[in-house]
């Protein structure tokens, strides 16, 4: 089974990393300004800004 992608607030993030806000329906809908965390392993997901947002690893291959 895959690893989890999605985080609801309040879960605890799976590694450390970078996390961004995104949308109920993300392939179609895109949110301005998402809020953006940096998380360690274990710490604990922040709320979003409503209650339909979900987090997601933020892959910055920059």
């Amino acid at each position: 089974m895959g690893e989890q992608s999605e985080f609801e607030p309040g879960q605890r993030a799976p590694n450390e990393g970078e996390y961004i806000e995104i949308g109920d329906n993300a392939f179609h809908m895109g949110i301005n300004n998402p809020k953006r965390v940096f998380l360690h392993k274990g710490e604990r997901f922040p709320e979003t800004s409503n209650h339909r947002r979900k987090w997601k690893r933020f892959n910055n291959h920059g």
